[in-house]
């Protein structure tokens, strides 16, 4: 027998004790009298309750698809919150927005006889048979005293004698033109709003990020409503345009750049994020060898004070300074490639203003329709020459063959210069001071700058 008469201090672990162990981990912790968890088993069940805590709530939070995109992660039910499948995304937003989505078909006259005939001006009074002469896509996104507005681009009804609107259900309806912005590319339509249910939402194009997902819904080729899907490439991109479509360059548009499909047709119809909500107006496509999946679409943030203004104006109100211009480095172009034959025979026309009354005529001959050779100083290369001037310009005296160089001290080189000081730097009814040379001498004029009322 030991000194000690216990198993205090004994390594060994009497039977009695190990049945009474056995019994106490049985027993429910807290009960009264119990004896309470080590702290080893209270981590060790707090960290197993964590675990499952975290992963169901990591279910509800991410189920949705929120690393997808911009935008939430899953929909508002009658019945509270639902996980969505990231791939279920794309169908629930392009069906959301996709019974306002429309066909627009361009129709023209063209001249009776043989074949297609020639199309006749807009405004021409002469009997013709009316044809489709183009298709666009458009998208409904108000409705309002029994009308339905629908957004466009400038390019999808311009010259129509006519407009249908095509509905999802394959409903043609006459629309109306309530205006038009060629140097935005927009424009607005008016239908009856009968039996239409659904308009689209407005998002926020400036939320848009480089690779989220979007969705471009149109007609393209006028084959009928499409989906294409894709992402954004640039959110920002600055590109030349032609307004004339005569190959210069005499504007520039913002525009979100996209990898997504468009096609001929699908000009007009909505680029959606994956709320289903429209972020950008499709417009363009770069189609050339080697050049496959660039697309643009105009910011909706940008399209929407345009569209406003066609619906309560049916324009957009920009200073005009009145004249018909054409490059100074254009005509040395010209210049470089002439002979020695004589033009002085060769008729001269001038084309019609191109919708904001200051910028080219996109008729370079125009020059030699009549009066001297250009001169100018030799250190002069850059600046707009005068074509016509009308309204403000031409009561301020500017004339034929002038050279404008600056705009309020600064330097003007092009047309496109020309418009964009004009349009982001002055309002209607500003003074301006224009600096140009006449007949090789320097001069100035001041004037108001005015409003053109009619945008055709």
């Amino acid at each position: 027998m030991s000194l000690f008469d216990d198993d205090f201090y004994s390594t060994k672990v009497s039977k009695r004790a190990a049945r009474e162990s056995k019994k106490e981990s049985f027993a429910f912790p807290y009960r009264s009298g119990g004896r309470k968890w080590s702290n080893v088993r209270i981590a060790f069940v707090s960290s197993i309750t964590s675990a499952i805590a975290a992963t169901l709530l990591f279910g509800v939070v991410f189920g949705g698809g929120g690393g997808i995109g911009g935008g939430g992660a899953s929909i508002a039910t009658a019945d509270g919150v639902q996980a969505v499948d990231p791939l279920e995304r794309p169908i629930q937003a392009s069906a959301k927005v996709r019974p306002a989505v429309v066909s627009i078909i361009n129709l023209q006259k063209f001249s009776l006889g043989m074949g297609n005939g020639e199309a006749l001006p807009e405004d021409s009074k002469d009997k013709g048979t009316l044809r489709e002469a183009g298709v666009g896509s458009g998208v409904i996104i108000s409705k309002n005293d029994g009308k339905a507005i629908i957004i466009t681009n400038y390019h999808v009804i311009d010259q129509a004698q006519e407009v249908k609107v095509v509905l999802m259900s394959g409903e043609a309806r006459d629309a109306r033109i309530v205006g038009k912005d060629q140097i935005t590319d927009l424009a607005v339509l008016e239908i009856d709003a009968k039996g239409i249910d659904v308009v689209a939402e407005i998002g926020d194009s400036s939320a848009l990020r480089p690779a989220e997902y979007i969705i471009a819904i149109g007609n393209p080729l006028g084959l009928g409503e499409s989906v294409t899907t894709g992402s954004v490439s640039k959110t920002k991109q600055i590109v030349p345009v032609s307004l004339n479509q005569d190959g210069v360059y005499d504007w520039e548009q913002e525009v979100i750049q996209i990898d997504a499909s468009i096609n001929q047709g699908n000009s007009g119809g909505p680029l959606i994020d994956l709320n289903g909500r429209v972020v950008g107006i499709n417009s363009m496509k770069i189609a050339d060898l080697g050049v496959e999946g660039i697309g643009f679409a105009i910011p909706i943030n940008l399209a929407m004070p345009i569209v406003e203004s066609l619906i309560k104006l049916g324009h957009v109100p920009r200073p005009y300074l009145g004249v018909y211009t054409m490059d100074l480095e254009q005509y040395w172009e010209q210049q470089s490639f002439q002979d020695s034959q004589d033009h002085a025979d060769k008729e001269g026309v001038l084309p019609e203003a191109d919708g904001s009354g200051d910028g080219a005529t996109g008729d370079e001959d125009v020059l030699e329709g009549g009066g001297a050779p250009l001169k100018l100083p030799d250190e002069v290369y850059d600046g707009v020459i005068v074509l016509e001037a009308v309204g403000p310009a031409k009561d301020a005296g500017l004339l034929f063959n002038d050279v404008i160089v600056k705009l309020d001290r600064q330097s003007i080189g092009s047309t496109m210069e020309l418009r964009k000081y004009l349009y982001s730097q002055k309002k209607i009814g500003d003074e301006i001071e224009i600096s140009y040379y006449r007949d090789g001498e320097l001069k100035q004029t001041h004037f108001k700058l005015g409003e053109k009322e009619d945008e055709e």
